[in-house]
């Protein structure tokens, strides 16, 4: 696995890989820190009992090119614990990740919310580690910015998608969209593509796919979520589909917010919608974008799309030793200003530059980094002649 990880090593990291375990409680964990050129390391934990050192890494390298897209001094990071987040001693494991990383935390890196976490694991966390700092993302009633509770992940999506309509000529308004993914960032984005016009047909979760042409009921879905969690589709009625489908529905914007590698080069020449915004981490892949490119689907790429998050934790960093926590509304304007002038800006360059819309957003956010760098003097030596 060493040999594996050094060849995953390149000009802009990770600078730093972290495993720890506990055997008493059978913890296992990882934090990778990827690039600290722009600032200390932050990103989200998540906990899955399938999470690999590969995936983290990964994620951390998206969160180098989000902090600097959004152009917010922080640097990539992302952690990960290998447990399931359903079982009765959650806790005790998070605890111990928490205390085992108490070295790394939050002196180089602080936890925000990803996958099977929430905003009682943020305080656990603090409270673990004695420092408000430790974590972003807890509780209103702790002085924290509840960013799940706020949506704002989903709610950026929604944002990010009425700008790459009226860049693609797509009126909003009576749009159909389809959503992988119905946590917290899939009902935060229905609820606001609602808002903002749209008619949300189709939803998924793990338990299942529920679709209707003419229009689901946001509102009641976001009821029965509450109650039941993935098992609302089921509960909801409509027409039930298979897993997987919510991404070939007959809708014209298609939002992936489940989880990574999700849009492959088959599914990329067929899929029926004209507008992408990525609300999961990594949806697609390279070649699958090109060929959406080539097809003339506008794609939101998913370190602009779904940035409405690091906003917020932004905002939160700010705020978490200040006896004054931010407005919701001043976050939310915010989220809107930032990440609908991203969405223009590089849907514009990757329309002038003829190419995909990845490649233009990488390329914004990798010259900020390697500027960075430059000026700290972290750039590769020369070779010697």
């Amino acid at each position: 696995m060493q040999e594996d990880i050094l060849q995953t090593m390149d000009e802009w990291g990770p600078e730093k890989i972290v495993l720890v375990s506990d055997t008493r409680t059978g913890m296992r964990g990882v934090l990778v820190i990827d690039n600290t050129a722009r600032g200390m390391g932050k990103g989200g934990t998540r906990m899955s009992p399938t999470v690999t050192v590969a995936e983290v890494r990964r994620l951390a390298r998206t969160m180098t090119w989000k902090w600097a897209g959004v152009d917010l001094f922080y640097g990539g990071a992302k952690a990960g614990i290998l447990a399931d987040p359903s079982l009765p001693n959650k806790e005790t494991i998070l605890r111990s990740w928490a205390r085992a990383l108490a070295k790394h935390i939050p002196s180089e890196y602080v936890l925000g919310l990803d996958m099977g976490l929430n905003e009682r694991d943020a305080a656990v966390v603090q409270d673990e580690l004695g420092d408000r700092g430790a974590a972003v993302g807890s509780p209103h009633e702790l002085g924290g910015v509840p960013y799940d509770q706020l949506g704002v992940t989903g709610f950026g999506l929604a944002e990010c998608g009425e700008v790459a309509c009226e860049i693609a000529g797509l009126p909003l308004e009576g749009a159909s969209v389809s959503i992988q993914g119905f946590g917290a960032v899939g009902n935060a984005a229905a609820k606001r593509f609602v808002e903002l016009g749209a008619t949300v047909v189709c939803v998924s979760t793990a338990e299942g796919v529920v679709y209707d042409p003419d229009g689901l009921d946001v509102e009641r879905l976001l009821e029965l979520r509450d109650e039941l969690g993935d098992r609302a589709v089921k509960e909801y009625g409509g027409k039930a589909l298979s897993l997987g489908e919510e991404l070939t529905v007959p809708a014209e914007i298609l939002v992936p917010a489940a989880t990574q590698d999700q849009i492959d080069e088959g599914l990329a020449a067929t899929l029926p919608a004209k507008v992408i915004v990525e609300g999961a981490n990594l949806p697609s892949s390279p070649a699958a974008q090109k060929i959406l490119k080539e097809r003339g689907i506008t794609v939101v790429p998913d370190f602009i799309a779904n940035a409405g998050g690091v906003v917020a934790a932004g905002v939160a960093m700010d705020a978490r030793y200040s006896a004054f926590r931010p407005e919701a509304a001043g976050v939310l304007q915010l989220i809107s200003t930032k990440l609908r002038e991203n969405t223009r800006v590089v849907l514009r360059k990757a329309e002038a530059e003829g190419s995909t819309t990845h490649q233009a957003a990488l390329a914004i956010s990798q010259e900020r980094v390697r500027k960075a760098m430059e000026l700290k003097g972290r750039l590769p030596a020369a070779s010697p002649r």
